[in-house]
């Protein structure tokens, strides 16, 4: 698999940025579906989603992938270790936080809770399918790789996985048929994205005029006739067709890539670049208060859709980045979201044979 460059190895300002905006966008659909769920109302967050929905997750996993190929090369345990068991670990923790607060303590089932958590080991749990499904890419990608799988060859069969009509009932099985080739696409084509952003940034007046054109075709196919809009759920016009949803999904992400470049070269932008930079910690902390803010605000009579969206919304960001910082600042509970070296692969970096003081592995 081709290498980055050297310069290309340190972390980039616009990844984190596009990490930003994808976490943004995850968030969004959370909250404006629960809150579309609970009160039957449709708010202007539903139809920002709803042109996103092509390329909302695909850009996830293909800005996952971009890095991968400075460790595909290496040993399987120290692959696995990094791509595989890193994201399992964040999975348990807090697949056994969500199940032991929703229905162990709100709902009073201990058992229910504890056969919750179980079937949660082959069947991701809620919010949490997506680092799940990554540790799941990231093995299929090394696997690939270990067996020398021409570049092509792997595409167009993670592209036929993604047309074919697969619904065997295992949500894990059908995730990782949906999305595997974007992530496999940030991770073969990285070296190209990585030349595509810098040429937009040499040229940002060209760039913005196609992402333009971008927003105008991305917006005609999947507002096209067929579409439908409800309060936790809609459907595509053409944009949903086969074939049509994969071409615009990696041009969706692409685009995404140099927008968040751009908007970098924006000093009040910082703040993308940062949430970006703890996007995992938000992915695994924000359900629990949107649940929360959500039913409190509910049943105190706030029920417009608009304004309890953007609340819950808010809300929903914003409190697993306090979160984070009091567990930084107090030492408490660093393991929800830093993996100890008892949770590292033995002979690892990191792991308790190769480091005499505890080591910990952020979840970025």
């Amino acid at each position: 698999m081709t290498q980055v460059s050297d310069s290309q190895t340190h972390r980039l300002d616009w990844v984190d940025a596009a990490k930003g905006i994808s976490i943004l966008l995850v968030v969004m659909i959370y909250s404006a579906y629960s809150v579309g769920e609970d009160t039957g109302g449709i708010g202007f967050l539903h139809w920002f989603i709803a042109f996103a929905t092509p390329f909302r997750m695909p850009e996830f996993f293909l800005i996952s992938g971009l890095f991968l190929s400075q460790v595909i090369s290496r040993p399987w345990a120290r692959f696995a270790d990094r791509r595989v068991v890193h994201y399992l670990y964040f999975y348990l923790i807090w697949m056994v936080i969500h199940v032991a607060f929703k229905v162990g303590l709100v709902a009073a089932d201990p058992m229910g809770a504890l056969a919750q958590i179980a079937i949660s080991l082959v069947e991701p749990y809620g919010v949490l399918w997506f680092i799940y499904v990554l540790a799941m890419v990231s093995a299929a990608t090394k696997l690939l790789h270990n067996l020398n799988v021409p570049k092509w060859a792997g595409f167009v069969a993670a592209a036929a996985l993604q047309l074919a009509p697969i619904a065997t009932g295992l949500y894990a099985v059908d995730q990782f048929c949906e999305y595997f080739v974007y992530f496999y696409t940030g991770a073969i084509a990285a070296p190209w994205i990585f030349r595509l952003v810098d040429a937009a940034l040499a040229r940002p007046n060209e760039a913005i005029i196609y992402l333009v054109l971008w927003v105008i075709i991305n917006g005609s196919l999947v507002f096209s006739p067929g579409f439908e809009i409800l309060p936790v759920h809609f459907e595509m016009g053409l944009a949903g067709l086969p074939g049509v949803h994969l071409v615009l999904a990696i041009a969706g992400a692409v685009a995404l890539c140099v927008t968040a470049a751009l908007l970098t070269r924006l000093p009040w932008m910082s703040w993308l670049t940062f949430l970006g930079s703890r996007s995992l910690v938000i992915y695994l902390a924000f359900a629990l208060p949107m649940s929360v803010v959500r039913v409190i605000a509910i049943k105190l009579g706030f029920v417009e859709a608009n304004m309890l969206s953007l609340l819950v919304f808010a809300v929903a960001v914003i409190s697993p980045l306090v979160l984070h910082w009091m567990i930084q600042k107090t030492g408490w509970g660093t393991f929800l979201f830093a993996r100890p070296a008892i949770a590292h692969i033995p002979g690892t970096p990191g792991s308790r044979s190769t480091t005499r003081e505890p080591a910990t592995v952020p979840a970025e």
